[in-house]
């Protein structure tokens, strides 16, 4: 039988290293294919700041590319909140189904709730500094289109 998977472990795996899928490849093993999504999302983001330090931020690439990053720490922190909410049995049944519904390892403690705060904070800001940041290229994109045609 395999060991338990915990759930303030997992938890925290999401919101420290989610945009790594280290919460996936934790709970589901190294065969996870959604897993490995997280971390090409992460590399695409990535490359995309690396491109505007580069190249500047008229670099209109980039602006597609720096976006996957704030999404993928966001989902990240998104699988933390869900896993941290989850009641006892219903994670027992999900990732320890060998084990007694109110098995220890699906409980929350101190460090569960710190980790869900955390998670809240980090994937929010995440997420509407990857919004904000598409929307104001978007805009200035069409701003510049607009005054190259009224000319």
């Amino acid at each position: 039988m395999s060991r338990a998977k915990n759930k303030t472990v997992a938890v925290w795996l999401a919101m420290i290293g989610g945009s790594m899928g280290l919460h996936r490849f934790y709970l589901r093993g190294l065969g996870d294919w959604i897993g490995w999504l997280h971390p090409m999302a992460a590399a695409l983001g990535w490359w995309g700041v690396e491109r505007v330090l580069a190249l500047g931020q008229d670099d209109k690439l980039s602006w597609v590319l720096i976006p996957f990053l704030g999404v993928s720490v966001a989902a990240g922190c998104l699988a933390g909140i869900v896993y941290a909410l989850c009641d006892r049995p219903k994670w027992n049944a999900w990732f320890n189904p060998g084990l007694e519904p109110e098995a220890a390892a699906g409980g929350t403690n101190w460090l569960t709730i710190g980790a869900l705060v955390l998670s809240l904070l980090v994937g929010t800001t995440a997420f509407m500094g990857s919004l904000t940041f598409g929307i104001q290229r978007y805009f200035e994109y069409q701003i510049e289109e607009a005054r190259k045609i009224s000319q």
